[in-house]
Order: C-alpha cells, then structure tokens, then sequence
C-alpha cells in the first residue's frame, strides 16, 4: 500500500506548471494555528485527491501523480496577517472535459469550508488547449453579432424594457418596436420577467418578434431580440422552441441562477446558428468581496466555454459595481483568441447617451452598450431615447465628441441636457 499525502505534501514551491495542467490562482487567508504552506496544501489537496487523514487505506500506486500542487505562494499579496496569493497546478484527468459543474465542484467546492480558512477566492482560472477543445463555446462570436446589426464601426446598442415588471406582452412589444425605430440594435427581457401571470411567455416571444420584424421592415436594418427562457431544463427547451418556431435566433439566459448544467444543455439544443445572451444576476453575491469567493473573471471564463455570445461584463462607469482593472481584463479575455469562438461583452446598469463615449474609450467599441432607463427615461419617450442611444454610438465610432453630435440631433441634445456626460 501506498501511504497518502499531508498537506504540505502537495506543496511545491517555485514548481512549473505544465502545459496540460488546469492552474487555479487563489487568495487565501488561514487561521492562526496554521501557516500559509500548510492552509494552501489543504487547499489543493482536498480539491484533488487528499483528506484530512492522510493514512488512507485505499491509496493506490499511481494516485498521487494526479494530485494537485501548489507551485507558487506568495504572501507578500495579501494586506494582512496569514493571507497571500497560491497558485495551484490540477492535472488534466481530474476533471470530465466538457463540464463546468464538475471542475467547479473540485475548484471551488468543499474548499470553501476548510475550518482553518478563514477566506478563499478564487481570482482567475487557466485552462489548457485539451479542456477548452472539449467545450462547444460561443456559436456565433463577436464578427457575426456585429455584422448582422452593421455594428463593424460602432458598438453595438441595445436596451432593456422597462419597467421590469408590470408590461403586457402588447405593451412590451409596443416599448421595443419603438426601441428599434429609434436606432437601437438590440431589446432584451430584464432578468426577472419569465412567464408571468400578465404576461405569459409565449405571447410576449410572438409579439415582440412580430414588433421586431415591423421595425426591421420600417428600418431597412436587422434587429436583435434576446427573450429570457430561464426554468428548469425542460422548460427552457420548450421555451426556446417558441423562439425559434416565431422566427427568433437569440435566446437570454440568467446562466447563474439556472445554473452551469443548465446552460450546457440550452447550448447543446438550440445548436450553432442561435446565439445565447447571458445575463449575470446574482454574482455580486459570490464576486463582489475582493477576499471571498469567485471572480466575475473566472465566471467569464467559465461562461464563454459553456456557448455565451454576449455577457454582462461590467462597464465602469454607471451604477453598478466593478473597477476599471478588472472589468478591462474581463473584456480583454473575452474578446482574446482562446482556441473557441469570442463572447462580446455587455455594459450595462445606469447607462445613458451621454457615457457611451466613456464606456468605448475605456472598453474599446467591440462592445455592446446597453440602456434601460437611459433610453426609457428620455423626455420624448423610448423612441427618442433609442435614437440618441445609435447617435452617441455613431459618434464614438466617428471619433466624434456627442456635444458636437448632439448639435445636429435634437433627440441627443435633449439627452444630454437631462443627463450630462457623467
């Protein structure tokens, strides 16, 4: 028999990861009756092969080359007493190709409520070429939703119909219609409207498609319509079948409160030529503390491999959380050759004409630059704030400065005067 590992058996300081390992970054912080070494050990070992009884009986010759190792500590990271940075190097058979649950549920699963660990985050995953192969990833990357909308020189623009809830499937299709006749690219679902009691599913899919098809008739342009499908597995399914069967090519899901499984399966039935939006709600609850838990960086990852086209990446500026460093490495992984299809990112959350200008120069303009009350809120209704949305988009593109813009557009104009350039 074999003998097990402890802990710090699975340290190896100043080791090389190879080019077939999966390698995981974490911040860490322990207890006092511990030391870094032997906390980040703990981490790689019961996240691999090992336990906290390294006297295992059913050790097996062989087993131990499939352990995790930490190759790099760094505790001049952290801030504090007994924190730092580890990273740590997974051989490739610990995890099923293809599935994000599994790999999460060894990287980020019973880790997390190790007694001595007083904090544990995640900052950023890597995997290698063999992992990413197994994963179908985006269907139709950023080139293909640019060019359906001849958004090549500008970002893309979209908007939210607001309010979130209360709209009939006819008063919600009438919002985005004129969202679309107004210039924007795109209409999207908030992230909690399902198949609501006022406004049943399958009737707002078929108004709003036939609103989209209007506007498109009216505009000589193609428009986007991302439905939210989020259920159960099976619901989703049928409900991605209603798009589908009414014309659409688009569906939205809330991929973390579905779930990782979930999005596996609505990636695999709708197929390659339909694209998926991904909407980020409830992250802040696990990425927002900088010493606990997951990054929105490795959620992206995680994201793009599972098929996400478009996701909520964070946009600096408006009203939700999310510092410029952090959302620019985001962006920049997303739209990275990676060996599988590019994700083009979303900015979103108290947006409005006036910080689209902003959000590309920070972000770069392969971008989708969404608005809800910023389009909604207009003085002149949606139309007109959609038509102030395309002209700060237009002028981004231009190099153009939207007070110079907005001297040729009164829709602009009157934007920039209820809300600034802030």
């Amino acid at each position: 028999m074999t003998e097990g590992l402890e802990y710090t058996g699975f340290v190896e300081d100043g080791g090389t990861p190879d080019e077939d390992e999966l390698v995981c970054e974490f911040y860490l912080k322990h207890v006092d009756s511990v030391e870094f070494d032997w906390a980040s050990g703990a981490v790689a070992a019961e996240s691999s092969i090992g336990t906290w009884d390294p006297s295992l009986t059913t050790m097996r010759d062989g087993i131990r080359e499939m352990g995790a190792r930490v190759v790099e500590m760094d505790t001049d990271a952290g801030d504090g007493r007994n924190d730092g940075v580890a990273r740590i190097a997974y051989p490739t058979e610990l995890f099923e190709p293809g599935s994000i649950p599994q790999i999460l549920s060894s990287v980020a699963g019973n880790i997390f409520g190790l007694s001595e660990v007083v904090n544990l985050r995640l900052k950023d995953v890597v995997f290698p070429s063999e992992l990413v192969e197994s994963f179908a990833g985006p269907a139709l990357g950023i080139g293909t939703i640019r060019s359906r909308v001849d958004a090549e020189d500008r970002p893309v623009v979209g908007t939210i119909v607001k309010p979130k809830l209360g709209l009939r499937p006819d008063e919600h299709a009438e919002v985005a219609y004129e969202g679309w006749v107004g210039g924007l690219d795109v209409v999207k679902d908030d992230e909690n409207l399902a198949d609501m009691s006022f406004n049943g599913f399958d009737d707002r899919v078929e108004a709003t498609l036939e609103a989209k098809r209007e506007a498109e008739e009216e505009t000589g342009e193609q428009k986007l319509y991302f439905p939210n499908i989020t259920a159960s597995g099976d619901e989703m399914k049928k409900r991605a079948d209603v798009v589908l069967q009414n014309g659409g090519d688009y569906v939205m899901v809330d991929i973390l409160t579905a779930g990782w499984g979930a999005l596996h399966e609505i990636r695999d039935y709708v197929g390659d030529d339909v694209g998926i939006h991904g909407h980020r709600a409830g992250h802040a609850a696990f990425t927002r503390l900088p010493y606990h838990g997951v990054s929105m960086l490795a959620v992206a990852k995680f994201a793009r491999l599972c098929g996400v086209d478009n996701l909520h990446a964070g946009a600096v500026v408006g009203k939700m959380e999310g510092g410029r460093d952090e959302v620019v490495e985001i962006y920049d992984f997303l739209r990275s050759d990676r060996g599988i299809k590019t994700t083009i990112p979303v900015a979103s959350g108290g947006l409005h004409p006036g910080v689209v200008g902003d959000v590309v120069d920070i972000l770069g303009s392969e971008t989708v630059v969404q608005a809800g009350g910023g389009v909604h809120g207009h003085p002149d209704g949606t139309r007109a704030g959609g038509r102030a949305m395309r002209e700060a988009a237009e002028s981004a593109g231009e190099g153009v400065s939207v007070e110079e813009r907005a001297e040729e557009s009164e829709a602009l104009a009157t934007a920039l005067e209820k809300w600034g350039t802030e």
